[in-house]
């Protein structure tokens, strides 16, 4: 089954709040409050896609706060480009943050299909103030995947004390797609490690408290005993986050360009161990893909909820458009793609939950989500029509919102290749 139920066991301010009832916590931000009604139908085993009332709290949660909080300043921080930090403040408050985080050192240890269903909910409100929140739990993944007690009681700890945000330091100007060929170097020297390079597009790198960095600590090794994993704080001397950069969409997310300049950690701050860096980092992307999909789905899902409410209004040769043909069609194909899309990304989330490998899984999701969300909002807009290309509709910042997708957390080609890879593998064992 899709739908898991756990208890937490959590600690300090942020987990009094996870500790509070769900309806309590939405009462004390904005005014939101819980319907009562349930959606959870029980099972005798099998397949089943059936939530837990849990999960079921969390997306109802999730949804009203994207509906009542979010959306509503979404315009605000796209004209603007600022931090959302009001907004993270209170996600915060309600335990939609930080969900990654183990429940054995105070999180709520929420499984990657319970990150999904709020981060679709999120992104329904503003994708870039939902990558705003989520890439920190990417940054979180490789420790929670590799890190020591210490380092987790550290770092995440840390971040269920206050609002905080980390940043994920692999790509740079030469080094996208090709993590491999990625430049940024350490040095061993004596008990620590120096580092020197250059990254980009980074997200959240203006407001890291500390940052995972991937770095060639081995260059003669090959790519996946090359690298090693690293824990950076923010304030270390030698770290300096570039310009804000001002892209096309998604613009309440903070990116940048950082640069290293003989940054000196500590070997207490490496993740697993020397050379393992690689692996971390292909093990967190499997963890994070399916999150991106469910982002992209929102995304989706709010351009079909916007057409399908404007052909019901508009009117042209005496009847609303929604009657005709054509515009019913693009609704269907959009409604098509979006649980096409959510099935996948299921599938991808609980395949991780079940600990099971998902990489062939998770580039599906995030390959078909990616197109879904470009496809959908480019039918809203030729729904809106003329209206649809203008900023005073929602519909425009959708669709500079959702290209991103087909780009960041490895590109639509890579995962196809990653898909294909896996394909062709499968059929020669068989052969």
């Amino acid at each position: 089954m899709f739908g898991l139920s756990r208890a937490f066991a959590c600690s300090g301010r942020a987990v009094a709040a996870l500790r509070a009832p769900l309806a309590r916590r939405l009462s004390a931000v904005e005014g939101i409050t819980l319907s009562h009604q349930q959606q959870h139908s029980g099972g005798n085993g099998g397949f089943s896609f059936a939530l837990s009332e849990e999960q079921i709290q969390y997306q109802e949660m999730a949804r009203k706060f994207a509906r009542e909080v979010i959306a509503p300043q979404a315009s605000y921080y796209d004209e603007t480009g600022e931090f959302p930090w009001n907004i993270l403040k209170q996600a915060f408050e309600l335990g939609l943050t930080n969900g990654s985080v183990p429940a054995s050192i105070g999180g709520p240890g929420l499984g990657t299909l319970d990150g999904c269903l709020i981060a679709e909910e999120l992104s329904w409100g503003c994708s870039g103030i939902s990558t705003a929140s989520t890439a920190a739990g990417l940054a979180q993944m490789p420790v929670v995947v590799a890190g020591n007690e210490q380092q987790q009681k550290k770092y995440l700890g840390r971040m269920l004390e206050e609002p905080l945000s980390a940043a994920y330091c692999v790509t740079e100007p030469g080094a996208g797609s090709d993590v491999a060929g990625t430049k940024t170097k350490a040095e061993k020297k004596g008990n620590e490690w120096v580092i020197n390079g250059q990254k980009m597009w980074i997200t959240n790198a203006g407001v890291a408290n500390w940052y995972f960095v991937l770095a060639k600590t081995d260059p003669e090794k090959k790519p996946g005993e090359a690298f090693t994993g690293f824990i950076v704080d923010a304030s270390t001397p030698g770290l300096s986050p570039g310009k804000k950069e001002w892209n096309m969409g998604q613009r309440a997310s903070d990116t940048r360009g950082v640069t290293f300049e003989d940054v000196v950690v500590p070997a207490e701050n490496v993740l697993g161990h020397p050379g393992m860096g690689f692996k971390i980092a292909m093990t967190a992307f499997d963890k994070t893909r399916p999150l991106v999909a469910a982002s992209a789905i929102g995304v989706a899902q709010r351009a079909l909820d916007e057409a399908t409410q404007y052909s019901l209004q508009r009117k042209t040769f005496g009847k609303v458009i929604a009657e005709h043909q054509a515009v019913a069609f693009l609704l269907a194909d959009m409604a098509i793609g979006i649980e096409s899309s959510r099935a996948i990304t299921y599938r991808s989330a609980w395949e991780v939950d079940q600990g099971r490998q998902n990489t062939y899984y998770a580039s599906i999701a995030k390959a078909l989500a990616s197109d879904v969300a470009n496809k959908a909002a480019a039918d809203a807009v030729q729904i809106f029509g003329g209206n649809g290309f203008n900023k005073e509709y929602p519909v425009e910042k959708l669709i500079r919102d959702a290209k991103i997708f087909q780009i960041y957390e490895g590109t639509s080609q890579i995962q196809r290749g990653i898909i294909a890879k896996d394909v062709i593998r499968k059929t020669m064992g068989k052969i």
